[in-house]
């Protein structure tokens, strides 16, 4: 229980030192950007909780809940500061650093494990061998970090690592999903179906995005 405590705490530590590195390289390291952060921490936390009451029935955390309060929180207090600058590239590599590390936590706790299988590097959890998926997860987040970090040598857009970020995670979530232990007997679950409405959502505003002049982008994060 220690070791998947202090994972979640390095996680955090992890995506908000990335979010102030990446801010600084941008020179947006302001007071202004940092309240933001504050927010996007408390209203993605406040998300992760009550989406999983609601969705799950259960006490515990939910990235995509996560991700959806963060956001709007996010947006609501750049509208009442009157940040115009599009911020939405910072939260991209702090998400994804974060969850590289903090998935390392559900592993040490024992949630969101996988379905049992006799794979070579198969994990024993929950009286079974099953699939890590709590480090693919880990492995995956890692793997869009870098896709991040090299996309940004190119200078593209503002906007663009968030957009790309969420359509990587959505997608690596979706098929990941197929290997964790649902009790649901459908064939897709409500997580996956989430994945697919985030993954429209990011393709479109990706595509918009890359479309547009530059004169004309308006920020959205």
């Amino acid at each position: 229980m220690t070791a998947s405590i202090w994972s979640y705490a390095l996680g955090y530590l992890t995506g908000v030192l990335a979010f102030g590195w990446f801010a600084r390289s941008r020179k947006l390291l302001t007071g202004g950007i940092l309240i933001l952060l504050t927010v996007g921490l408390i209203s993605g936390l406040v998300g992760a909780n009550l989406a999983q009451w609601v969705v799950g029935g259960s006490a515990g955390k939910t990235v995509l809940g996560a991700i959806v309060f963060g956001y709007l929180g996010v947006f609501a207090a750049k509208k009442l500061l009157g940040i115009k600058r599009p911020l939405g590239d910072l939260f991209a590599v702090g998400i994804s650093a974060g969850e590289a590390v903090g998935r390392w936590g559900c592993f040490f706790g024992g949630c969101c494990f996988g379905k049992t299988c006799s794979l070579p590097w198969a994990v024993h959890q929950h009286d079974a061998l099953r699939h890590p998926t709590q480090i693919y997860l880990s492995l995956a987040n890692l793997a869009i970090l870098i896709v991040l970090l090299a996309m940004d040598r190119f200078k593209p857009p503002e906007n663009t690592l968030f957009y790309l970020q969420g359509m990587l995670y959505c997608l690596a979530r979706f098929f990941i999903e197929f290997l964790r232990d649902s009790p649901s007997h459908n064939p897709l679950t409500s997580t996956q179906f989430a994945c697919i409405a985030g993954l429209v959502f990011f393709a479109f505003m990706f595509i918009r995005l890359i479309s547009i002049p530059p004169v004309q982008r308006i920020a959205s994060l």
